[in-house]
């Protein structure tokens, strides 16, 4: 062959392979998003259960088509604490066998005949045809998942010309007498193996070098020299080991159990291959001419599919010795305890990612609301372990805000649907209203502390306003965080005439106040106290307020908050005025 032929040669196996990456991606991409968060939530609820597990691993593996990347979104879940390294085993091993399906698809590529639906079948007749499709529902269809459908059909097309470009490649140099050699050279499985883990660490993908086997196979199979199983099954082996380089990247500055989960991957495929590429050298011993037949692209993925499959099977009843071998191997120091909140490992899967924001803006709503009822108990009977509780949660909710503003920032600048938008502008807005509730919370613990040091004691009519004021701001509190949580835009719409009732009591109560004060009924001291106890409490309705909008607002762009606040206020009529009038009777002084 020419210079100019081989420059040619590797331009159209690079491009290929381009393309078949970028397609595994796109197809990949376009299942995480019509997944959604349903992914964090299903692997929120894994079972030490091996079986469920494999079931999941397999799973999920099959549509992002990408063990590596399974491991990686495990590495950060691991790391964030949503789930157990333990756990871990039975979707790393199920992971390990999903990812074989690739191969089976691109056998798809080896059919041939004149037959219409054998034609039909071929994948460079059908793959032109799903492009279009795809490309149609991208540009007309208006729901999200259609568009999301549009896109794995285009990544499922763009994968398949990328195979053909690969194979096409490969097949010009089947008369190549320098090629028939190099096809040769690996006589020794363990330098077959040793290369093709090499490989697959640079390229980072072991369906792409089993791919990358498969035209190699489909190009030499009709040459006098094809490819023989001593040859593609150290190379199919090779390939699940070097894919473990994508995961010990991603683990770098994790916690140790997220470390021990690519310890995991590593050990489950090395032993493996290592002892398949040992049974191999006895097979050649004993029958020399046994692994010497050629193999095709369906021999390719046989050999992907048994391999994965015997060595997960092998590898379930030493579950807890490979766990404590990952253990031993990364071991745990004395580091100081701390909080994971967001790992940036699930950057990659945007709607995973959104998933666990709500997750933890749901318990930073939770420590808000636990805080601010303790604090208003504290008003009544003090409790110093509730106080220490209330600084220690006011705290930890501060924590909260930062690190969720700065992360659902960060998403923010991703591509998110239109749903996923919406949610990251309502925890954007909310955080904040939260981070409030908690300051509140640690301002009553504080007016109760005052209360206590200074043995106040309030009149019969304040001990009344106080309770009656305490219940409906607990009230409003657990409508707030129930609805948000729920995403409950019918339980948030309850809030704001609840909320107007709050503001017309704390003027209410200030004006008795005032009158007790002319009275000589309290002293001024008490009088601070019982303001600081008003004012924090309307504050905190306010702030009620402002959640139960947002969430109000969750499903579209096109809900007004002030033009819907001034509406309600306005009314004569209607829901809101229904709920006032009974919230107003229920807290009347």
């Amino acid at each position: 062959m020419t210079s100019t032929e081989i420059l040619l040669m590797v331009a159209e196996l690079l491009g290929g392979l381009a393309f078949f990456l970028y397609g595994m991606s796109a197809m990949s991409g376009g299942l995480e998003q019509m997944a959604g968060g349903a992914l964090e939530k299903t692997l929120r609820k894994v079972t030490s259960r091996s079986f469920i597990s494999f079931l999941l691993g397999a799973g999920i593996t099959i549509a992002i088509q990408s063990s590596s990347a399974m491991t990686v979104m495990l590495v950060g879940l691991v790391n964030s604490g949503i789930i157990n390294f333990a756990d871990t085993f039975g979707m790393i091993m199920g992971s390990h066998v999903g990812t074989t399906l690739t191969a089976w698809i691109l056998t798809l590529s080896g059919i041939s005949g004149d037959n219409f639906f054998l034609t039909l079948l071929r994948p460079m007749t059908f793959a032109p045809m799903l492009a279009f499709v795809g490309i149609v529902l991208r540009m007309v269809a208006k729901r999200e998942r259609k568009k999301e459908l549009g896109m794995i059909l285009i990544g499922f097309a763009v994968l398949m010309c990328g195979m053909d470009m690969m194979s096409n490649s490969m097949s010009s140099l089947q008369d190549d007498a320098a090629f028939r050699s190099m096809l040769t050279a690996f006589k020794s499985p363990a330098l077959a193996f040793l290369v093709s883990a090499l490989f697959t660490g640079v390229i980072q993908s072991s369906a792409a070098t089993v791919a990358i086997v498969q035209a190699l196979a489909l190009a030499a199979f009709s040459t006098a020299n094809p490819i023989s199983y001593q040859i593609a099954i150290p190379l199919v082996v090779g390939a699940n080991v070097g894919t473990c380089v994508t995961a010990l990247i991603s683990s770098i500055g994790t916690s140790r159990d997220a470390k021990r989960v690519v310890a995991l991957h590593f050990y489950t495929n090395a032993i493996g291959g290592i002892l398949c590429v040992l049974l191999m050298y006895i097979v050649m011993l004993i029958s020399p001419e046994l692994m010497l037949h050629p193999i095709g692209m369906l021999g390719v993925a046989m050999v992907h599919s048994v391999f994965n499959i015997a060595n997960t099977v092998a590898f379930v009843p030493f579950k807890k010795p490979v766990i404590l071998l990952c253990e031993k191997t990364v071991r745990k120091k004395d580091e100081k305890t701390h909080t994971v909140f967001l790992d940036e490992r699930l950057f990659a899967n945007t709607p995973l990612a959104v998933s666990e924001c709500k997750r933890l803006c749901a318990e930073m709503a939770e420590y808000a609301r636990d805080s601010l009822l303790k604090s208003i108990s504290l008003i009544e009977k003090y409790n110093s372990d509730w106080a220490e509780t209330i600084r220690e949660h006011e705290n930890l909710i501060d924590k909260y805000e930062d690190k969720l503003g700065t992360y659902l920032v960060r998403i923010s600048h991703n591509e998110l649907s239109e749903s996923d938008s919406h949610r990251v502008g309502r925890m954007l807005h909310s955080i904040g209203d939260f981070e409030r509730i908690g300051d509140h919370a640690l301002n009553l613990c504080k007016v109760a502390e005052e209360i206590r040091e200074k043995e106040i004691r309030f009149s019969g009519g304040a001990e009344t306003e106080i309770r009656t004021l305490s219940a409906a701001v607990t009230e409003i509190v657990n409508m707030t965080v129930d609805s948000f949580i729920q995403d409950s835009g019918e339980g948030a719409s309850h809030v704001e005439p609840l909320e107007q009732v709050i503001d017309k009591l704390q003027k209410q109560l200030k004006e008795r106040h005032i009158v007790r004060l002319q009275n000589g009924e309290c002293t001024i001291e008490q009088g601070f106290v019982f303001t600081d106890f008003l004012t924090n409490c309307e504050r905190v309705s306010d702030h009620c307020s402002n959640v139960a909008v947002y969430t109000m607002q969750l499903p579209t762009d096109v809900f007004n908050a002030h033009k819907y606040l001034n509406e309600i206020k306005n009314a004569e009529s209607g829901t809101f005025v229904d709920d006032y009038r009974m919230y107003e009777e229920k807290y009347r002084v």
